[in-house]
Order: C-alpha cells, then structure tokens, then sequence
C-alpha cells in the first residue's frame, strides 16, 4: 500500500504567538519521502520537533505577527508496526477525559450495550449506533463540546462522533481512545478522527462515521480526546485560522467490511 499526504495550514497571527502543529505522521511509520516548512510572511521560520506519547511528533513555533504557513508533505511505501498497550495505557483509557465524560454516558452504555459480550460485535454495535443516532453536519459543534453534549445535539463532526464513541466504550470499561488521521477516500477532504478500542489483546479502528476505509488509514496522533491530538494548539498569542488544506491518496482504495476488526497500520 502507497498512500501520499499532505497539509497546508495559513494563519493569520496577530499577536505574538507560541503554536503547537500536530500534522507530522506517527513516528512509526518509515516514509519514503518528507518535508515539513514553516513560514513567515514567506521567510523561513524555524519549529523544533518535540516527541509526544505514542509516536506522535508535534512541532512547535514561536511566531511574530504575520503570515504564518505551514506545509507537510510525506509519502508512505507499506505499513506500520501494530501500536503495543501498556498497562499505564489499559487504566489511562478507561479513564473519563475532557471530551469523553464517560461517567455521564454509563447508564446509556449500559442500556443500550450492555447484554454485547462479545468485543467484536460491541465495537460493530456502539459504531452503527453512534452512526444512525448523530447527523453528520459540518460546523454544528463548537470546539468546546464533548460527548455528552454531543449526544444531546444529535449532530457533529468526525470528532465529535468519535468523542462520544469513546465515552461510551470506556463506560463499559473499554480502553478507548482518539486519533488523528489522514483519510484516503475522505470527503470533504481534511483532518479526519476516529476512535480506537483495545479488544482482543490489539487496538481496533472504530469510525462511526464511515466516512473513509479504515485500513488506509494514516495516524498523525493518538491521545485521550481533541486536547491530545488537535492540528493546531494555540499556547499564547492569537491566531486566526485563514485556510487550510489536507489531500490524502492510496494507490489503491480499499473495501471495507465494517463487521471486521481492523488495526490501524
């Protein structure tokens, strides 16, 4: 499998700002190319890599005011080696977080999922109903929201449904959590999140919004909700966001039987 990435990101900084990108792919991957530039009013603007959990790889750039721009750009030949699960990871991810209040969402966990005995059939059943209960509507969530209200709204984005995927595989004691992805296949194209479950002694791609095959899949980063994995994490200063473009492509698109367990890779 071949699959080509990339991400162009345009800021309008207006104070003095401290930025954080996470848009490098994991760190275990082996790209066969790479390159990463950071801009200022087109001048070179130097970002120094900084190792996070899980192979993640953020970037971070101290900015004057200006035009800030940001291009990543990779090419993958294969697949990465399957995530191992720490026993830190197993309690970690059973935890309730900032956007996955998984203490809220037990007693509809529990009414709705909890005869399913089997891992394969749970993680198929919480997908499809997640799924069929939310309304895929761009620009209906605020960056804010978190499961529960999501689950109150009805409707959100491809974080959103995988918020409250998450919340409720870690209610039913599920170690689950979110990544950040480049989506072959994905339309509209852009950054893309899904949940992932530890069953059956591997981490399983849950994407209930079936958006985009699962096994083509490029992981960016991996942590316990949108605060561990967002593309952009404004620490000081102020940014307005200008544009922003993902491309992601496989040489091949794969099928996907969503009745199938499927590591992400």
């Amino acid at each position: 499998m071949k699959r080509d990435v990339a991400s162009r990101i345009e800021l309008n900084v207006t104070e003095p700002a401290e930025l954080v990108f996470s848009v490098a792919v994991n760190a275990d991957y082996a790209p066969t190319t790479e390159n990463v530039t950071f801009t200022l009013d087109g001048e070179p603007l130097p970002a120094e890599e900084v190792p996070d959990a899980h192979g993640t790889r953020l970037h971070s750039v101290s900015s004057p005011v200006g035009t800030l721009v940001a291009t990543y750009e990779a090419s993958i030949q294969g697949e990465a080696a399957s995530a191992p699960a720490s026993a830190t990871d197993l309690i970690t991810y059973r935890r309730p977080s900032r956007y996955a209040e998984s203490d809220a969402l037990g007693p509809t966990a529990f009414a709705e999922f909890g005869t399913i005995a089997d891992p394969a059939e749970l993680l198929a059943a919480v997908s499809a109903w997640v799924g069929t209960h939310l309304s895929y509507v761009s620009g209906s969530s605020l960056p804010t929201d978190g499961a529960t209200r999501t689950l109150l709204a009805r409707q959100g984005v491809c974080r959103d449904y995988a918020h409250l995927t998450v919340g409720l595989l870690r209610a039913l004691n599920v170690p689950a959590r979110l990544v950040s992805v480049y989506a072959p296949g994905l339309y509209p194209m852009d950054f893309h999140a899904v949940a992932e479950a530890w069953v059956e002694d591997g981490w399983h791609v849950v994407d209930a919004t079936t958006l985009a095959p699962r096994s083509s899949l490029v992981r960016i980063a991996t942590g316990r909700d949108a605060a561990d994995s967002a593309f952009l994490t404004v620490i000081s200063g102020r940014t307005d966001l200008v544009d922003m473009q993902v491309t992601a492509v496989v040489d091949v698109l794969p099928d996907d039987d969503l009745t199938q367990l499927v590591t992400l890779r």
